[in-house]
């Protein structure tokens, strides 16, 4: 098994998937490529994610696309986390024509004591503390439910 292959399989231990509950994702391009520097591809994600809100009933409560990785906190409808975070990547690879993801995904059940607009401000300042931006209102590819 190689090193890729078994901390993938590492994600997936202890992973629950609980209806109703919302968890953080985070999943990552291959070789850390930066395949959403491209507009179209960025464009490609964010439409899957809004679409998966519209047809799964999935909510979004935000989500940062980030030049090789994508951050979407989200509340889990009926179906398990895998196949959810699975679909959106393999809809998103499609419409960008090719294999894009590393394997496996991590995610992060939110608790309910948390700061939901605190941790949503966290994930949408990426772009900040990677230095793409000064300012948040300057990055195109975040959304969240507080706008």
């Amino acid at each position: 098994m190689s090193q890729t292959t078994y901390q993938s399989h590492r994600l997936r231990l202890g992973r629950v998937s609980e209806a109703g509950r919302l968890y953080l994702i985070t999943a990552v391009t291959q070789e850390r490529e930066p395949v959403f520097s491209d507009l179209n591809n960025a464009r490609a994600l964010v439409n899957t994610l809004r679409m998966e809100a519209l047809q799964n009933g999935v909510q979004t409560w935000c989500y940062v696309v980030m030049p090789d990785h994508f951050h979407w906190l989200m509340q889990l409808n009926d179906e398990s986390l895998g196949r959810v975070v699975g679909r959106v990547r393999g809809v998103c690879a499609r419409r960008i024509g090719r294999r894009i993801w590393q394997r496996g995904f991590h995610d992060r059940a939110v608790r309910r004591d948390d700061d939901l607009k605190a941790l949503a401000r966290y994930v949408i300042a990426n772009p900040i503390r990677a230095g793409l931006v000064e300012s948040v209102g300057d990055y195109p590819h975040w959304d969240a439910v507080w706008l």
